[in-house]
């Protein structure tokens, strides 16, 4: 079974966030360490620690990481002029938490995806 992380006590809101959206699918909150004037994290409530643990019983909640995430944009003035979803997978990707998650980043010019 995976570790609970930090999410998973976000989630039931036993630790303070900025939750900015909540059903019984997903959590949405405003990243501690933002790298763009907009930028939220949206996780899956159920516990998945990688995209590689991804399996058919996770496509209604990872699909609903998208419509919220098009939702939260439009709210946040953003969707027009355009953000990114962001999903990083293990150490090499750089992610850190390992409960899957999706960083919606906007707000500003991103530039390029990949640095040299």
């Amino acid at each position: 079974m995976a570790e609970e992380t930090i999410f998973s006590r976000i989630i039931r809101r036993e630790i303070p966030a900025d939750i900015i959206y909540q059903d019984d699918l997903v959590t949405a909150f405003r990243d501690i360490s933002p790298q763009a004037p907009t930028h939220i994290l949206i996780i899956p409530n159920i516990l998945i620690p990688t995209v590689n643990d991804v399996t058919a019983e996770h496509e209604l909640a990872l699909g609903r990481l998208f419509t919220v995430a098009a939702k939260i944009a439009k709210e946040e003035g953003i969707a027009e002029d355009g953000y990114r979803l962001i999903m990083n997978c293990n150490r090499h990707s750089g992610q850190e938490v390992f409960h899957i998650h999706m960083h919606l980043v906007g707000g500003r010019l991103l530039g390029p995806l990949l640095a040299e």
